[in-house]
C-alpha cells in the first residue's frame, strides 16, 4: 500500500485518522495525500430535512479555513517526519491537492487512483454527508478504506485478525489486505460460530492459501452467545490485542443492513481499533 488518501475534515476525529496514515505510511514506505472533505448539498435536501438535518452542515467553507485545513495537515507530517513530495523524494513523503471539488461523492471517484483511504469511522450520531462520504469509499472507489477509531492507534498492522464468512466481499478485503499481512508479526482468522455467514470455503481453506503466501495464519473461532456478530468480532479482536482488523463490507444486502442492522453496520459504528474493509 503505497498511496494513501485522506480527505481532510474540521472535527476532533481528525488526529487519529491522520496518526493512522502518518503509522501506515511508515511501515509500507506510502505517499500520503490530503484534500479538503466539502460536503455538497444534496439533491433531495427536502428529504435530509423532514428528519431534522441541519444546513450546518453544509456550509461553502471560507479560503481561510480551507488554507487552515491545508497548514494542518502539513504540519501534522511534518511533526511526524513525514517529507513534503518533490521530484524524486524519498518516502514517505506527503502531498495536498487543492483543486478538490465539492461533493462527498468525490471521494469515490478520486480514490480510485489510491491503494487506500483512511477516514474516521461513523457511529450512530455520525451526520449524514459523513456518511455518505463513506459509502461513496466503499461503493465507488473499488478500493479498501481504512476506518479509524477516536482514540489515535499507538501501532497498526502488526497484529491482525480477519473475520472470515466465506463471502466474497471478504475474499476480496484479504486480497486488498496481503501487503500488510505480509508484514504483520501476527495473524488470525477468526469464524464467529453462529454468526452471519455465507456459502463458501471453509476458514481451514483461508489459512492454507496464506501460508502458500508465506503468511503463518492461525485459526481462531469464538461462540456468538447473545451477541451480535460484530460485537464478537470486536470482542476477539479486543482479546487478541489486534491493531487491525480485515472486514468485508456488507455482505448481507446495504437496504437490509441499514432497517434490521448487521456485522459491517455494528463495527462501523463501535469498532475500538482500525478496520480495513472493502466491498
Amino acid at each position: 500500500m503505497k498511496t494513501i488518501l485522506v480527505p481532510i475534515q474540521n472535527i476532533a476525529a481528525m488526529a487519529s485518522v491522520l496518526e493512522a496514515a502518518v503509522r501506515l505510511a511508515q511501515r509500507t514506505g506510502a505517499y500520503v495525500e490530503g484534500f479538503p472533505l466539502r460536503f455538497g448539498i444534496p439533491q433531495y435536501l427536502a428529504a435530509e430535512l423532514a428528519t431534522g438535518f441541519s444546513l450546518d452542515s453544509y456550509y461553502a467553507k471560507s479560503e481561510e479555513e480551507l488554507a487552515e485545513m491545508h497548514r494542518s495537515f502539513e504540519a501534522f507530517m511534518l511533526k511526524h517526519d513525514i517529507a513534503k513530495a518533490t521530484a524524486g523524494s524519498s518516502r514517505p513523503c506527503f502531498g495536498w491537492l487543492e483543486t478538490a471539488p465539492e461533493g462527498e461523492e468525490f471521494v469515490g471517484s478520486y480514490g480510485r487512483a489510491f491503494d487506500v483511504i483512511a477516514m474516521t469511522r461513523s457511529d450512530v450520531d455520525a451526520a449524514g454527508p459523513h456518511r455518505r462520504a463513506i459509502e461513496s469509499a466503499l461503493f465507488e472507489s473499488g478500493r479498501p478504506i481504512l476506518l479509524v477509531p477516536l482514540d489515535p492507534p499507538k501501532s497498526i498492522a502488526t497484529n491482525i485478525m480477519i473475520h472470515w464468512n466465506g463471502s466474497t466481499e471478504q475474499a476480496r478485503a484479504n486480497a486488498f489486505a496481503m501487503p500488510l499481512l505480509r508484514l504483520a508479526e501476527r495473524v488470525t482468522v477468526l469464524t464467529v460460530i453462529g454468526g452471519q455467514e455465507v456459502p463458501g470455503p471453509s476458514t481451514d481453506q483461508i489459512v492454507r492459501q496464506l501460508l502458500y503466501n508465506d503468511i503463518a495464519a492461525k485459526l481462531m473461532s469464538v461462540v456468538l452467545d447473545d451477541r451480535e456478530t460484530g460485537e464478537a468480532v470486536l470482542d476477539a479482536a479486543r482479546a487478541q490485542g489486534c491493531d487491525l482488523l480485515i472486514k468485508g463490507a456488507f455482505t448481507r444486502n446495504r437496504l437490509r443492513q441499514m432497517i434490521f442492522g448487521g456485522a459491517t453496520s455494528y463495527i462501523m459504528e463501535h469498532a475500538d481499533l482500525p478496520v480495513l474493509m472493502a466491498h
